[in-house]
């Protein structure tokens, strides 16, 4: 692929100007008017606007170049690949899925080398070139397969990252490990004969509880979240870490909230208290619901579960420094649209539903609210039924 042409002056600031603009008025205004190619121009704003929370830094420079969508889909933002980078280091790294190369390029600043694989040529010669012109010389780039490529090699790497593609011939999503591409179950032996440490992306739609029975070997998984939206699974091994006892992280990024650990037998040896809706009812994060640790969460926190499906828990105190949303019950409420009419005559509310008997959009359109505003509705099962409650969420 030749990037001359959107190197040239007039390229760079022709998509800088029209970065606020559609797209489509772009091409039907200034077709046949301009010397570049005005389709890769377009294409070069609309990746640029669809990123901008993303990748804040990478669209900022214009001498980066960005492919099709599902790449950048797949691709990791930068505030979870600068988190995958922060505490690893040593003499040489491999990326074997380098995709677009936002994490081959953070995680590359703790090595003094990296290697960056990808088997598409399209996407290899864009995310060479964009590596090129962030990076000085740190790269060796290899064009094809990542696993064959270390079949081959005769080096052993600090770190060996892989992030598989997640979608099948017919653009279908994948949750197995053992079926996205490259399968990294059947090479598993190989990676751990090469690396001190691997590290492996997998998508928040996988099972944790699956992951740790197809790679039994791993010793950590790791649950990343943007402001309580679960992001990306982690896969950990080490050498260094070989015979400790599984261990679960979740960290949110961008939110106050603490991070929650605990090991895997923490959760299986903890059990849950029950009892009927309080003065607070506590949501833990994403994450947390994500790992399954719902008696440990109650434990550690001196909560107590409302129902043994709904994921809720109450309190008679604010629990301090706690992962997870806090809300202060102000009272129950019938689910009828004329009774809440009266209760809420702003016609707004944010409307959750845990294990109750319909959605949360559901249950807004049947009471007739507008999402929004200060008050909160939940719809849960306690131990008494399904009820709903009216609440506000507690500050902290």
């Amino acid at each position: 692929m030749d990037f001359s042409e959107f190197h040239s002056a007039e390229f760079q600031q022709f998509v800088q100007d029209h970065l606020q603009d559609d797209p489509v008025q772009i091409r039907l205004k200034y077709h046949g008017k301009v010397k570049f190619d005005l389709q890769a121009a377009v294409q070069q704003i609309a990746a640029r606007k669809s990123l901008k929370k993303k990748l804040p830094d990478w669209i900022a420079n214009p001498s980066i170049f960005f492919p099709g969508n599902i790449p950048l889909e797949q691709s990791s933002s930068e505030i979870t690949a600068r988190f995958k980078a922060e505490k690893l280091s040593g003499d040489s790294m491999l990326d074997l899925t380098g995709g677009l190369g936002v994490d081959s390029y953070y995680l590359s600043k703790g090595f003094k080398t990296a290697i960056y694989c990808e088997q598409q040529p399209e996407l290899f010669e864009i995310s060479r070139h964009n590596l090129e012109q962030i990076t000085t010389g740190k790269f060796d780039f290899f064009l094809g397969d990542g696993i064959e490529f270390l079949k081959k090699t005769n080096q052993s790497f600090d770190l060996v990252y892989a992030d598989p593609a997640r979608r099948g011939k017919g653009n279908q999503k994948l949750y197995k490990l053992e079926d996205c591409e490259p399968n990294l179950v059947e090479a598993w032996d190989l990676l751990k004969s090469k690396a001190s440490q691997v590290l492996l992306k997998y998508s928040p739609m996988l099972d944790i509880s699956q992951a740790w029975k197809t790679l039994p070997d791993i010793q950590k998984i790791t649950v990343l979240s943007v402001k309580n939206e679960v992001k990306e699974l982690l896969l950990h091994w080490s050498k260094l870490m070989e015979g400790q006892p599984k261990r679960i992280e979740v960290f949110d990024l961008e939110s106050d909230y603490p991070p929650f650990s605990f090991f895997q037998e923490e959760e299986e040896q903890a059990s849950s208290e029950f009892g009927d809706p309080g003065k607070y009812l506590i949501e833990p994060l994403s994450g947390i619901l994500k790992t399954g640790a719902f008696k440990l969460f109650g434990k550690r926190f001196g909560l107590k579960k409302i129902d043994p499906n709904s994921h809720l828990y109450t309190s008679t105190n604010i629990p301090q420094n706690i992962p997870g949303r806090v809300f202060e019950i102000m009272e129950e409420v019938s689910p009828r649209k004329k009774d809440i009419q009266k209760i809420i005559p702003s016609g707004k509310a944010n409307v959750i539903t845990r294990n109750y008997s319909m959605g949360a959009e559901e249950l807004r359109k049947k009471l007739g609210l507008k999402d929004g505003g200060e008050e909160y509705l939940i719809g849960t099962k306690t131990l008494k039924g399904f009820q709903v409650f009216r609440c506000r969420r507690v500050l902290k």
